[in-house]
């Protein structure tokens, strides 16, 4: 399953292994056997960088930390929740495909940080419908056969 990138989808979310590689005094993240065995309700912290412009039209990158909570596993990815709206979007758009309860592919590289919610706030948030289903893209191998990405 292909996640989301700037090319297509104008957003990405950002390699937090990348992150502490670069700065392990002051970029913490969850140690790799707590990040590749996240669990259906587990709140995985992300962060989110979306291409925005500005009044003069020119483009840049805004990030944004947030939860997800795990709602499947594919493989060795997972679908989460977006469990906030993102500060630089504004709420109830259509055109654009982030906000509050939307599913976001992503790995373990992504996580920064793990926590558990409350059972019945996973109950609430997992039990109702996600506003808008990823599209689950899949990569093509160099045999042109289709395998998850």
């Amino acid at each position: 399953m292909e996640l989301a990138n700037f090319e297509e989808d104008y957003w990405q979310l950002r390699n937090g292994e990348e992150s502490h590689r670069e700065n392990p005094e002051t970029f913490w993240i969850p140690e790799l056997e707590r990040r590749t065995s996240l669990q259906v309700g587990d709140a995985a912290k992300v962060i989110l960088e979306i291409e925005c412009e500005d009044e003069d039209g020119k483009i840049f990158i805004e990030g944004e930390r947030g939860y997800l909570i795990v709602s499947e596993i594919v493989g060795n990815k997972y679908i989460g929740i977006l469990d906030f709206q993102p500060v630089c979007i504004e709420a109830g758009r259509d055109d654009i495909y982030l906000c509050f309860g939307v599913e976001i592919p992503f790995s373990h590289e992504h996580v920064i940080d793990i926590d558990r919610p409350p059972e019945d706030y996973i109950e609430w948030q997992l039990g109702q419908k996600p506003e808008r289903v990823w599209h689950r893209r899949y990569c093509l191998t160099g045999s042109s056969n289709i395998a998850r990405c």
